[in-house]
């Protein structure tokens, strides 16, 4: 769902051709992906386009034109609106990556660049999630796909940030089960959804996805 319905990949569904380079489709992380974390298979074999189109068409479109819904009526009714758009990332996209003072953000925050919502919205975001003792960083490794460049249009003000949150913090990722540390997270998490609801009284109603 955080993907066009274009991005579709030679590789997982019969029929479609290659267009040009894209990332994402190109790693197996198209509309369908073909990969789960490290790289295994999910399928063996290919869909065929019909069932592709037939997914795309059943829960896609619905699913954004009901978020589309929801962001035009508070658009109409309060004149702005927010998405935050929430996602679980591996920790391994994180291994690799060298951050300021040694420690691995547990919270990325993309608004791509800056270009999805305003500094004021994305500051306020931040602040709410580092005020609950998160590590948090924007737009590295993950600046924002699909949701924050067809949605975030911060000079219509429509802002949207992704927020991607370290599994490991709060799961085995091994064994796909909560950890030890699940239950303190989730009464952390409910404490930064309140401030973020807090802050969405103070200025703009609040779109939730």
């Amino acid at each position: 769902l955080n993907r066009s319905s274009e991005e579709l990949d030679p590789a997982v569904i019969e029929g479609v051709s290659k267009s040009g380079h894209n990332p994402r489709v190109t790693s197996g992380l198209g509309v369908i992906p073909r990969v789960v974390a490290n790289g295994r298979s999910i399928y063996n074999g290919k869909l065929t386009e019909a069932d592709a189109q037939r997914r795309i068409t059943d829960i896609w479109h619905p699913y954004h034109e009901a978020l589309q819904q929801l962001m035009n009526e508070s658009l109409a009714l309060f004149g702005e609106a927010i998405l935050i758009d929430c996602h679980s990332m591996p920790h391994e996209a994180l291994e690799n990556i060298s951050y300021p003072g040694g420690k691995r953000p547990e919270i990325v925050l993309g608004d791509r660049f800056g270009a999805a919502a305003s500094r004021d919205v994305s500051d306020r975001v931040e602040a709410a999630f580092a005020s609950a003792g998160f590590v948090v960083i924007r737009n590295a490794p993950f600046a924002g796909a699909y949701m924050t460049q067809h949605y975030g249009r911060p000079s219509r003000n429509q802002h949207v940030i992704q927020v991607e949150i370290d599994r490991s913090i709060y799961m085995d990722e091994k064994a796909i089960r909560p950890s030890q540390n699940f239950h303190h997270i989730r009464r952390i998490m409910r404490d930064v959804i309140s401030e973020l609801v807090d802050m969405s009284t103070d200025r703009i109603p609040l779109v939730a996805e």
